[in-house]
């Protein structure tokens, strides 16, 4: 597994008037190619550290590719700040947690949708 950590400090009214378009991110991140989940953690109300956590770093790199752009049309406009990079690379995950991403890894390698 593959992850890429982020600050994002969000602007709250704002978020809280795009839920469609975040709904709609979402679900695009969701249909990239090896993309496993992210896992969001409120640090205060405004700043949140974000995970994305993907099946490999060339679907990371990819799905960059795609999100790229639809990051700074439809999320940076509801940032107080830039986002800000925290680190990328090799990712685990023990008890519940890994043992979840275990089997999805183990059905998307069997060709099932879990």
């Amino acid at each position: 597994m593959y992850a890429i950590v982020r600050v994002n400090t969000m602007d709250r009214e704002r978020v809280a008037a795009a839920g469609e378009q975040l709904a709609e991110f979402a679900a695009l991140h969701a249909q990239q190619p090896g993309f496993l989940g992210t896992v969001t953690v409120a640090l205060d109300d405004e700043r949140e550290v974000v995970v994305n956590v993907w099946e490999s770093e060339e679907h990371a790199r990819a799905g960059l590719a795609v999100m790229g752009p639809l990051v700074g049309g439809m999320l940076a406009p509801l940032m107080a700040t830039p986002t800000e990079l925290v680190g990328v690379g090799a990712a685990t995950a023990s008890g519940p947690v890994g043992e979840a991403l275990a089997e999805v890894l183990t059905r998307r390698a069997a060709g099932v949708t879990p």
